[in-house]
């Protein structure tokens, strides 16, 4: 029985965790989304929680807490210059599990871990919608 275990090993030693979680943790801060199996979502999520509750606040302190984790300055600035001020008015829940359906290769379960209010960049929906619309117009010619 599991009962009162605290987290999911993920079949792997604690050293290759600990980079697959703070590897998965900064894609999703850098992307604001990602396409993961359902129990690394679930890890994930409970890092990346702890790490925007902190980086609400901007303070020395919060900042080297997360930089033990986060080793790309780049997302660690975005962390706290963007989602953390994002996040400001927000109690929890940062971050929706959303799910996809089952991998054809091994049947893993295949989710979308991202953030509730991420930033969707206008340029990449522009870009689908004219391409959209260019496979349209060759089709009817």
């Amino acid at each position: 029985m599991r009962h009162r275990n605290g987290f999911n090993k993920l079949n792997r030693d604690s050293a290759h965790r600990k980079a697959m979680l703070s590897n998965m943790t900064t894609m999703l801060f850098k992307h604001e989304r990602i396409i993961t199996t359902k129990a690394k979502a679930i890890e994930v999520r409970r890092v990346a929680e702890k790490m925007i509750t902190r980086a609400k606040e901007d303070s020395v302190h919060n900042r080297r807490v997360i930089a033990s984790r986060i080793k790309d300055e780049a997302v660690l600035a975005k962390l706290f210059n963007e989602i953390g001020v994002r996040m400001k008015e927000r109690n929890g829940g940062y971050t929706r599990i959303l799910k996809l359906g089952m991998r054809k290769n091994d049947a893993a379960k295949l989710v979308v871990l991202e953030l509730v209010d991420r930033a969707v960049d206008d340029s990449k929906e522009n870009k689908k919608k004219e391409r959209n619309a260019k496979k349209a117009e060759a089709k009817a010619n």
